[in-house]
């Protein structure tokens, strides 16, 4: 029998999930959940009051000490039991998500995997949390060393475009250190979250180690504000990034806020455009555009302009939208009413600055899912670096343009942007290759790779205005966050 409920038309009030029990909320107030292909709600949110907040945190502090006290080995092993249920579950948590964030059922496939890839990672906690020593360290017969330990509650306050994979950037890591954690989910898509949490349930953690309050902006201040969570980890939005390692530092709180992207991709004269214009297709136009490796600025270099964006916008047309269950669909829609709005203002504003619209999604329809919020992949030639259509984040289907002289204009335009998460480069040349990882200032770089998505074992990076904070998710970036090295000198008499 099937551990997740198979993929359903209305889910109804979602629960949250403490002190391993599942608890309705008391909020008299629900945020509709949307599939965003069929315009159809189906499910209700709980706005979670800062009280239920505040129990979850409570639950989880009472929980610390004696889960910190559980042997590595020991809370390896329940991390592979969660591993053996979401393989059991791969596809229904896919389809799930498929249907409440709108992408395509192959997209969700891969996220799921790199969901599982985290839980696979932090199983090799004993070896990941070693410490290390010295006999006579200090001076003869003084021996000194460092032990990692953990430090209590830690939180993630979660984007809505990878519900499955981002919170497990995270809590696997904290969990398998020994910490207790909090995840609130996206209102927009919390029902995947939750079903995963019927999984976790099910692995065994203890009572109060790993909980979910649903909700919106009440539950994220009082897991900000409140004094036993030690650490927050977020990905969303430049502002609210900000926002929170603001808030953050001002509460002695660790912070890993991850923002907002300006992606380029960069492609040189000496390019396979047979394997190049295919890797593109699916940085620019995957998961609608709504994720923060996607490419947003193609840089064509000197002479292969014309061809590049011939081949580009012609191999774009070919896209096929549609609901994402379907498996030959190569796109879905974009989240919500209010995200479309805001691609077709900036598709609108970058008409009006005076580029060319070469291949225009706005008035895309899909047949039979006509309260969908589909926008259609869109090119935009002659494109400029001061137009705010090269300049925003956009998260969308769409592809700004721009044409540049040498490999330097295109590092300096990049430099230029206050977003340093990622960017591309396409070349046959080592040379160029070289200059570009060595002198291009983002946290995650490419050569003829579009996706520039580290494994569950590097850490997720990120620079500027893309990244607050000193240490990331995922691998041992996220096993020093969520632990201090106790340094301890022994003499014996």
């Amino acid at each position: 029998m099937a551990l997740l409920a198979e993929v359903q038309k209305d889910y109804g009030r979602l629960k949250n999930f403490v002190n391993g029990e599942w608890v309705e909320s008391t909020s008299s107030k629900d945020i509709d959940i949307e599939n965003p292909a069929t315009g159809d709600i189906i499910g209700k949110c709980p706005a979670s009051t800062a009280d239920e907040t505040k129990a979850a945190i409570e639950a989880a502090q009472e929980a610390w000490m004696a889960w910190r006290e559980t042997p590595p080995i020991t809370r390896a092993r329940v991390f592979f039991r969660l591993k053996d249920l979401l393989e059991q579950e791969f596809e229904n948590i896919a389809r799930i998500m498929v249907q409440e964030q709108g992408k395509t059922i192959d997209e969700a496939r891969g996220e799921t995997r790199r969901t599982i890839e985290n839980v696979e990672v932090a199983a090799g906690i004993p070896s990941l949390m070693m410490g290390y020593g010295l006999e006579d360290g200090a001076a003869s017969g003084i021996d000194e060393d460092a032990v990692i330990t953990p430090l209590g509650v830690f939180g993630a306050i979660c984007p809505f475009n990878f519900p499955a994979m981002i919170p497990y950037w995270f809590w696997p890591y904290a969990v398998a250190s020994g910490n207790t954690y909090i995840i609130k989910s996206s209102s927009q898509v919390p029902i995947t979250q939750y079903y995963l949490f019927k999984a976790i349930e099910k692995a065994g953690f203890p009572p109060g180690v790993i909980n979910l309050v649903n909700g919106s902006r009440e539950v994220s201040d009082m897991m900000l504000d409140h004094p036993d969570m030690k650490g927050i980890s977020f990905v969303g939005s430049t502002p609210v990034a900000r926002y929170i390692y603001k808030k953050c530092g001002e509460n002695g709180k660790r912070v890993q806020a991850q923002g907002g992207a300006k992606n380029s991709l960069v492609v040189m004269p000496d390019a396979n455009l047979a394997r190049t214009v295919p890797n593109m297709l699916a940085s620019f136009f995957g998961c609608a555009g709504q994720r923060c490796l996607a490419g947003a600025n193609l840089v064509g270099v000197g002479e292969i302009s014309d061809e590049l964006i011939g081949k580009f916008a012609d191999a774009s047309k070919r896209i096929k939208m549609g609901y994402g269950l379907e498996e030959s669909i190569n796109m879905g829609p974009v989240v919500s009413a209010k995200a479309k709005k805001k691609i077709l203002e900036y598709i609108d504003g970058a008409e009006a600055d005076g580029a060319k619209i070469l291949l225009d999604g706005r008035n895309a329809k899909v047949q039979g899912y006509e309260k969908g919020h589909f926008v259609g992949p869109t090119v935009i030639d002659g494109v400029t670096p001061d137009m705010k259509v090269a300049q925003d984040e956009i998260f969308g289907p769409v592809v700004s343009y721009l044409r540049m002289e040498t490999l330097d204009d295109a590092i300096d335009f990049i430099h230029k942007s206050p977003f340093g998460n990622a960017a591309s480069i396409y070349t046959q040349s080592g040379r160029h290759a070289r200059d570009f990882r060595y002198k291009t200032q983002c946290g995650n770089i490419g050569v003829n790779i579009g996706i520039v998505a580290a494994m569950a074992y590097f850490p997720f990076a990120g620079y500027k205005d893309s990244f607050f904070g000193d240490l990331h998710g995922q691998g041992r970036d996220a096993i020093s966050f969520f632990t201090d090295r106790k340094v301890v000198i022994t003499r014996w008499f």
